[in-house]
């Protein structure tokens, strides 16, 4: 992710363990299984029937795909139990669990009081927590800084060439070229687009009337393509271009990403630490919560969780005791430090102590037939 001077050596230690996921992560556009399960068949519904042993089957994130690759994998090795996750978006994963076709779902958006309302109880388990970078391809140029009132503007259209007069002023000595802005966004239903909608929604008025919040919007310039992948395929060969993707995407790429001036006043970059600074927040009992716009100093501003969304009760669809136990193992599992410092290898934040806490509180309360599956 970071080409700043600062941040060269911990790349440098990261290829070794990156070089591995990449060549997974690659064939995203193409194969949207991580870690496709030996089975006797497997459905369009990412259900699947393991011939030896336990498989679970979920969909949703592609932000959090590069860390759920990893763990998942492991879990594999350790355990025997094999996952099929279907990298479809956050909003199509919600709705594979709301078909209740899938065990779980990744979700970087929390559901809305109004979405819970229309299925059975759910709970909300955060697995770790990521930037969204700013990125973009402007030949001969690595680094840039955006204001909120900038990045709203070009966004939005109103900036349509880099070498306006606005962006030099905050990037001096950066030589813009004479060169068309390209917007890339979303087109499928994202929790990366919620995250950084609600920070746009939050630093302007004008982003929230036209164009708001949510995981699926109406944008008003620029181009749209499928999942983080698409997006950062894009990007990265699209001169002029510029979008928003996970933060790991842009690591494994090599995609040059902005610093974002913060509500402190301070640019800053994606890093690991500024999204952890953005994390220190207070966090309600089921932790919905963006951790957008944060008026920590050294917080990155466009940071925030990623889910795993699953239902309180998990006797549904013929679903048998060990499936649902092993399903809360997996997820229990997923909040261990060994997970932890894998997601901070894949350039995500790890949890703090008090939401592993809470998170391994709220599993605790799911059941199966009014039992307790955890302890």
């Amino acid at each position: 992710m970071k080409s700043n001077s600062n941040l060269k050596q911990s790349k440098m230690k990261k290829l070794l363990f990156f070089g591995a996921i990449s060549i997974g992560l690659m064939s995203f556009n193409n194969a949207n299984i991580v870690n496709p399960p030996k089975t006797a068949n497997a459905n369009k519904n990412n259900t699947s029937i393991e011939v030896d042993g336990i498989s679970l089957s979920a969909a949703g994130s592609t932000f959090a795909g590069p860390i759920y690759k990893a763990a998942f994998s492991k879990y594999l090795s350790k355990t025997g139990v094999t996952v099929s996750y279907g990298l479809t978006g956050s909003g199509a994963g919600i709705r594979s669990l709301k078909d209740k076709v899938v065990d779980f779902c990744g979700s970087d958006a929390f559901l809305s009081d109004a979405e819970m309302k229309e299925m059975s109880p759910v709970v909300h388990i955060p697995t770790c927590s990521g930037a969204v970078d700013v990125a973009f391809n402007i030949p001969g140029v690595k680094s840039i800084k955006l204001t909120p009132a900038l990045l709203t503007k070009i966004f939005m259209g109103q900036v349509t060439n880099w070498n306006n007069p606005e962006l030099k002023k905050i990037n001096a000595g950066v030589k813009f070229p004479d060169l068309a802005i390209t917007v890339v966004y979303r087109s499928d239903g994202s929790g990366t687009t919620a995250i950084f909608s609600d920070y746009m929604s939050k630093i302007s008025k004008e982003w929230s009337d036209k164009i708001g919040a949510g995981k699926s919007l109406k944008w008003p310039v620029g181009m749209g393509a499928k999942g983080n992948p698409g997006v950062a395929g894009i990007i990265g060969s699209t001169s002029g271009s510029i979008g928003y993707i996970g933060s790991e995407y842009a690591e494994i790429r090599d995609i040059s990403f902005a610093s974002i001036q913060n509500k402190a006043g301070n640019f800053i970059a994606p890093t690991i630490e500024a999204v952890s600074a953005a994390g220190k927040s207070e966090i309600p009992a089921d932790t919905r919560v963006m951790e957008t716009n944060s008026s920590a100093p050294k917080a990155y501003p466009i940071s925030g969780f990623t889910w795993i969304i699953l239902y309180k009760n998990q006797d549904y669809n013929g679903r048998t005791f060990e499936q649902a136990q092993a399903t809360l193992k997996l997820i229990d599992w997923m909040l261990n430090p060994e997970v932890q410092a894998m997601a901070k290898q894949l350039n995500y934040a790890p949890l703090p102590a008090k939401v592993v806490k809470m998170a391994k509180g709220i599993l605790r309360t799911v059941t199966y037939k009014g039992k307790v599956l955890l302890k």
